[in-house]
Parts: structure tokens; sequence; C-alpha cells
């Protein structure tokens, strides 16, 4: 599942976002605007899946330290050109090391229900670690539990992979592994839709 997540993104990069990101960067923007205010500048922030950069490492790199993670080759070649302020890394991140208390937030937008569900609970303690004391951790998940591919996603040939838990579930997850929920909010999507959380 993830060589289909990593060749996937590796076809879609320039469909799912230009150099300027697309049309929903007001949306990633309005979010990091809820984060960033709580963080002091020129702190270490890790994007993870952090995609081609934009709209959201590129966003960051302007206040803060931004490291980036992405399972993607491709999409990291084009973040270390859009944001070369940035420090970026091809690797899945349920397998990525960072040294504990590494950073001051963490942003994992639309990335985490990438990850086979059967990891993600355990994503969530390494990033606990990761964090420093009264860091902050911005993630969307699911709204309902579902897991599938769709093929010719936004290219032909293209196959990609999902695989999320429900809302509840995965506030109960961040909560064992030690984060306080500071706020969770359902995010539309056509019939459905996704969660984001912030959490500490």
């Amino acid at each position: 599942m993830k060589d289909l997540v990593r060749d996937g993104y590796n076809q879609v990069s320039y469909a799912y976002r230009n150099d300027k990101g697309n049309g929903d960067n007001h949306q990633y923007l309005s979010w990091l605007a809820e984060l960033t205010p709580l963080l002091a500048p020129q702190l270490a922030v890790l994007d993870l899946g952090c995609g081609c950069g934009a709209p959201v490492a590129k966003a960051l790199s302007t206040n803060f330290d931004v490291t980036g993670v992405d399972i993607s080759p491709v999409q990291i070649a084009r973040a270390e050109q859009l944001v070369p302020e940035g420090h970026f890394h091809c690797a899945d991140m349920s397998q990525v090391q960072f040294a504990p208390d590494s950073f001051a937030a963490i942003v994992a937008l639309y990335s985490v229900i990438h990850v086979p569900l059967e990891e993600q609970r355990a994503l969530f303690g390494k990033i606990r670690s990761w964090l420093r004391p009264n860091g902050y951790f911005m993630v969307t998940v699911g709204h309902t539990a579902w897991t599938g591919t769709e093929n010719d996603w936004l290219v032909p040939g293209a196959t990609m992979f999902w695989s999320h838990a429900d809302a509840d579930t995965y506030r109960q997850w961040l909560q064992e592994s030690g984060f306080s929920l500071l706020w969770s909010r359902f995010v539309p999507e056509g019939d459905s839709g996704h969660t984001l959380i912030l959490a500490g």
C-alpha cells in the first residue's frame, strides 16, 4: 500500500499541486493561522506528508525552522526547490526517526490517512515523543472509517490508497498517546469529510 502512495504521488504531483499550491490554499493557511500565533518565531516545526512544500511548508518557512517529510521523491525534489529554507527528507513517516523534543509543533494535513491504519496509533506515540513540552500537533484524520483505493486518481493510471478510522477512535488514540485535545472540527468535502484536530 505504501508503494501505491509513493508511486501515486510521483505520478500526480503536478496535478495535485502546482508550484503555488491550488484553490484550497486559503483553507490550509486559515488552519495555520490558528496554530502559528501559539509559537515563538524561529522554532522548529515538522510537516509530515509535506508534498511539494506548497502551501504549508512554504508558509511556515517565513517564520519557523521547517522540516518536511514525504514518501514521494518527486514531491520532495519539488519541495527542495520551492522551499529552499526548509530541510526535507524522503521517508515513510511511520519509519522516520527524530530525537525526542525536536519540534515545537508538528502538522500532518491529509497525510496520516495514507498510512495503513494498523500503523497509525504507534505513529501518534512517536509524534508525541518528537514534540517539545507544551508543543502542538495539528492533524487531519478521518471522520468515518474507510480503507480503499481509487484508480485513475487525478491522472490516468495513478492509483491512490487511503486508510482511516472514525473521528472518535482518533480522539481516543491521541489521548492514549499522551495528547490533550484542544479542539476538533468536521471539515466537509463532497458527500463526506474529514476531522481536523489540534492537540497539545
